[in-house]
């Protein structure tokens, strides 16, 4: 379906469903603080929502530069592929537009040699790099000239997304070899795994040169329903979690970078049996690592509360990176950082009570946890 009436009509029929959901819960606060809509969503109402959203955003008051004014955004990050030339930020500058938004260098599609379409990005990343990428050393090569761009653009990060946490050390003679594999389309999906597990622990050698902060997403089988594969291509939807291990996993990497002092390293993750587990024992001990937020599935009222269940007595806030979300809807953001601060100050509020926090040090926390912690471990101070 194409016409935008009849799909949202089709979410009103059905808003049941999203009862006691974070979806529930953020277009409700969204349509209410946002756009001033109070009416339960229904059938009856739907066209009338729609007109009123519509007319909403007509507005001169509801541009997107005068709700970056309005939200009081002091930083928007974009995530970018490698190869991306970054063209809208250069013509964002050259606008005049003086609100901060910067990319995030995401090299997937070039690191992750089982990625459909990734012998053509290798192409795309000698054209944009201006280095001819034949071998394993041009291809580092230019993955550091992409990085450097997006730094002069005002990059502060990378983001990287990976099935498990896997790292391993290859020698240059091995690395060459898979990637000569990947260039000619005969390298197997245990060369993929390796060769993933190599460039995690390059990209965190590049960081700690480079300063931009590493972000790792684990634990996501994408495209599990071929179905919705089919139909309507990759990364459409049924994305599910899987189980993670991190303790075995990332010790090839902390072995060599863990104690760093020039080094962040975000760990994202979808299997929230780690928290306490595996994920803030290492963020505990290891000097680069933080732990981001709770994400996707767990990124909801209960999820958080369960996050911080399982990682503050272990870890302390103190090495997690505070909130950041990855929201696409760009009026939502308000909303998922409002959820964030009331599900923060909630749980602080319990621990008063409890008498393990006085009013002073949980004020000082749940500033830290919605803003401060974000603003230092991405480097936006």
């Amino acid at each position: 379906e194409s016409d935008h009436r009849k799909i949202w009509q089709l979410i009103c029929d059905n808003w049941y469903l999203m009862r006691a959901t974070p979806t529930g819960i953020w277009l409700k606060d969204e349509l209410a603080d946002v756009f001033g809509i109070t009416d339960k969503m229904n059938s009856a109402n739907a066209q009338a929502i729609y007109d009123a959203i519509d007319e909403k955003l007509k507005s001169p008051e509801f541009q997107p530069r005068q709700l970056f004014k309005s939200f009081n955004i002091e930083v928007l990050a974009t995530t970018d592929a490698a190869t991306d030339t970054l063209k809208y930020h250069t013509a964002m500058r050259e606008s005049g537009f003086d609100g901060r938004v910067v990319p995030t260098f995401r090299p997937d599609a070039v690191v992750n040699i089982d990625m459909d379409g990734w012998r053509a990005n290798i192409d795309l990343l000698s054209e944009v790099s201006g280095v001819t990428v034949n071998d394993y050393a041009s291809y580092i090569q230019a993955l550091e000239q992409r990085r450097q761009f997006f730094k002069s653009m005002g990059a502060t990060a990378t983001d990287h997304a990976a099935l498990t946490a896997y790292t391993e050390v290859l020698s240059d003679a091995d690395a060459e070899a898979i990637f000569q594999r990947a260039m000619n389309g005969t390298a197997t999906a245990e060369d993929a795994e390796r060769f993933t597990g190599h460039m995690l622990i390059e990209m965190a050698r590049m960081s700690s040169e480079d300063g931009l902060v590493m972000q790792l997403h684990v634990g996501s089988l994408r495209n599990h329903n071929p179905i919705i594969m089919e139909r309507y291509g990759r990364d459409m939807g049924a994305d599910i979690p899987i189980r993670s291990e991190f303790s075995k996993n990332l010790k090839p990497l902390l072995e060599r970078y863990g104690n760093a002092s020039d080094l962040t390293l975000v760990l994202f993750n979808l299997d929230e049996t780690t928290y306490s587990r595996e994920l803030a024992p290492l963020a505990g001990h290891y000097p680069i690592l933080r732990l981001g937020p709770p994400w996707w599935f767990f990124d909801s009222w209960m999820g958080m509360h369960r996050f911080l269940d399982a990682v503050v007595e272990t870890a302390g806030i103190y090495n997690t990176a505070g909130f950041n979300d990855d929201t696409r809807a760009y009026p939502s953001i308000p909303t998922r950082h409002d959820v964030w601060r009331r599900a923060v100050s909630d749980w602080l509020a319990r621990q008063v009570v409890r008498g393990f926090l006085d009013i002073e040090d949980a004020s000082e926390m749940v500033r830290a946890l919605s803003y401060d912690l974000a603003k230092q471990t991405y480097n936006l101070e």
